[in-house]
Parts: C-alpha cells; structure tokens; sequence
C-alpha cells in the first residue's frame, strides 16, 4: 500500500515524527503535493484548513486527516475526509495504516469518520518514538502543560500534565546535527510538572548535547515567570542563541487573569530586564483584540509594548479564536488606531513583527491563490 503526505509548510515538524512514527511499523511516508493513490495523510490546522478542504474532498484515494483542526473539530472533517486521527498520531496512524492495509474499517480508538468515532484510549510515551529518521525536524522534547490559557489549543490536544522525552533520546538525535533546536511549550519547564522548575535537569541536558543549543526560541519559547537568574545563567553558559522568545501576551492584568495566564504584566516587565541584566536579547509575544478587552486594557498592552521595544523585540498577533479552546465561538474586538498607529511605527522601525491585522499571516510563508 502507497502511503504519501501532503506537504504543508506549517506541518512540518509533524511530517518528521509521524515518518520516524510510521517508518518503526514499515510503513513510507512519500511527500507529494497533491493528494494520490493509495492513501494520502494530512495535518491541518484551523487558518490553513479551509484551503485544503476541496482537494481533500474530492481526492480520488484513502484521506487521513490529523493536526490540532482535526482535533478539535472530529466531525466536521469527517464530512470530507475518509479517517480523522483525534489527538495524538504516533501510535494511532501506523495502527490505522495496518489495519486498512489488511482489509478493515478503521474502527480503532483515536479514529473517527462520519459513521463512528471511537475514543481515545492511549496517551503517547516520547521516548517510545523516534524524534524524526531521516525526515529532519526539530526535537521535542516536552508535551502537554498545566496551564489552560484561553486562546490556547496545547493543553486541549497533549493535556495538562507535562511529558517529557529522556535526556539520553534528546541527546541521540540532537547531536546528529549542528544545531540543537526543540520543540516546548515552556523549554524551561523540562524535566519538571511545568509548575516548578527543576534547573538540574535542564543543566544535565545541556551537559549531554555536544553542538550549538538554541534553547528558549522559536519553537521552544518559555513563560515569563520561569525567566530568573538560573535560567538565564544556564542560557549564557552553555547556549548559542543571544535572545529568549517569550509571551506576556498582554499588559492588563485582569485580561491576563481571565486567559488564566498565571502571571501578572509585572513578570513579563522583570523578564525584560533580566534579560537586559545577562545580555540577553528579549523577544515577547503580545496578543491583541481580545473579545473581552476594554479600550483601556488595549492601550495598557500598548504602552507595554512600546516600553518593550526600548530594550528588544517584541511579536504582535490579532485574536484569533480556535477551535476546542474556551474562547472558541468568539469574536476578535477591533482594534483602536492608537494600536494600529503604534505596531506599524514599530514595525518600520524594525522593532516589531507579527499579524496584528491579519492572523493568518504567521502560518503561510506566501499568500494563497
């Protein structure tokens, strides 16, 4: 049985582990793009979704969709496509290859289509899957976080207790390459519940690695309370990387208390100037147009912002509500022209990057036709 992937930009760090995945099981996942014989798998998300829909639809083979939009909207992409993997897909997409290759339905946990749709019943162990073969892609060391930020789909797909691959795996496949870059969703939360750093760990990881770390970048951002003395000790003494990406997300605290964020305006202003204490480049992540932001929590975030751009980088995104999140269903506010006014000043000024207009941006390198 021909198995092929649809090559999608923002998929590609799944197409790397879910190849080392399927590779274990014999299983060959051949780049293509456009859909063919005999089974064709997607990851989606929710911004790119609607552009593959179609061809998904009308695509003469086997489609198997999975990704956080097929997650968290099961039903709906069963209406187009053939299997829909819930949730994790290391260990549910070679079962389902298996089965439909030996003649069965797909009735497995984890797998849904417009007729049933089985719960899932297994949660994926890192070390017991490759971080990629030959497919390169990032290493991830780290699933799941304890936080439920609203806007957020992580914890609604990994869940909320913190998994995290073994210092040995990470090893074997960082060091095969010149560069270690990870995949987190806290990097210094590694080794730990998420809660409560266990700065040990992260130090016997680096011990370990024999190449340039970037660590606490894209895609291993960090929270700004974890952002201290140990942390940013650790960085200078055994990283490459001279900035550390992490998300304020805005700069009132009650729109903060509300996303549960966890942490107050004040955290991620002592991050900056720690950073700026050790050297270290900030780059913070800001989001605008909540649907429950008030003029005044809008402009707070904007004075944040500004301050921010005095002393490093700061990435700007419009609200954009996703799917099997609490604020799932709502509407992004509009945005004041102080904020418009102030994020393009920035921008020019090479201060400020992101898609404060237009949310879809961040996930397509070039506008679709």
């Amino acid at each position: 049985m021909e198995v092929n992937w649809r090559q999608i930009h923002a998929a590609r760090n799944s197409y790397a582990a879910l190849s080392a995945a399927c590779g274990q099981e014999g299983f060959s996942l051949r780049p293509v793009d456009q859909p063919a014989p005999d089974v064709t798998c997607y990851s989606l998300n929710s911004l790119n979704e609607p552009y593959y829909r179609d061809e998904i639809a009308g695509a003469d083979c086997i489609t198997i969709v999975g990704g956080p939009h097929a997650t968290a909207c099961p039903r709906e992409v069963a209406e187009y496509a053939d299997y829909v993997i819930v949730g994790e897909g290391e260990f549910t997409l070679p079962r389902l290859l298996t089965q439909l290759e030996s003649g069965g339905n797909g009735k497995i946990p984890g797998v849904a289509t417009a007729y049933f749709s089985p719960p899932v019943t297994s949660t994926v162990r890192l070390d017991a899957y490759p971080a990629f073969s030959e497919k390169q892609g990032y290493v991830e060391i780290t699933r799941g976080c304890p936080f439920a930020c609203g806007y957020c789909q992580t914890p609604q797909i990994f869940g909320h207790c913190m998994r995290h691959r073994s210092i040995d795996a990470i090893a074997r496949y960082a060091n095969r390459y010149e560069h270690a870059r990870f995949v987190s969703p806290n990097a210094f939360a590694y080794g730990s519940d998420g809660i409560h750093p266990r700065w040990e760990k992260i130090e016997a990881l680096f011990k370990q690695l024999r190449n340039q770390i970037f660590f606490g970048t894209f895609p291993s951002e960090v929270r700004p309370e974890f952002v201290c003395a140990e942390s940013l000790s650790l960085v200078n003494r055994y990283c490459t990387n001279t900035k550390l990406h992490f998300g304020v997300q805005s700069g009132s605290d009650p729109v903060l208390e509300r996303l549960h964020r966890g942490h107050t305006a004040d955290a991620g202003i002592r991050a900056v100037e720690l950073c700026n204490e050790y050297s270290i480049t900030p780059v913070v992540d800001f989001i605008v147009g909540f649907p429950f932001e008030t003029d005044e929590d809008q402009l707070a975030t904007v004075d944040l912002i500004e301050w921010v751009a005095r002393y490093g980088k700061v990435h700007v995104h419009r609200f954009m509500p996703l799917p099997g999140t609490p604020l799932a269903g709502t509407t992004a506010r509009s945005l004041l022209p102080e904020t418009e006014k102030i994020c393009g000043k920035l921008a020019v000024s090479g201060k400020l990057t992101g898609s404060w207009n237009d949310p879809a941006i961040r996930f397509f390198k070039t506008p679709f036709k």
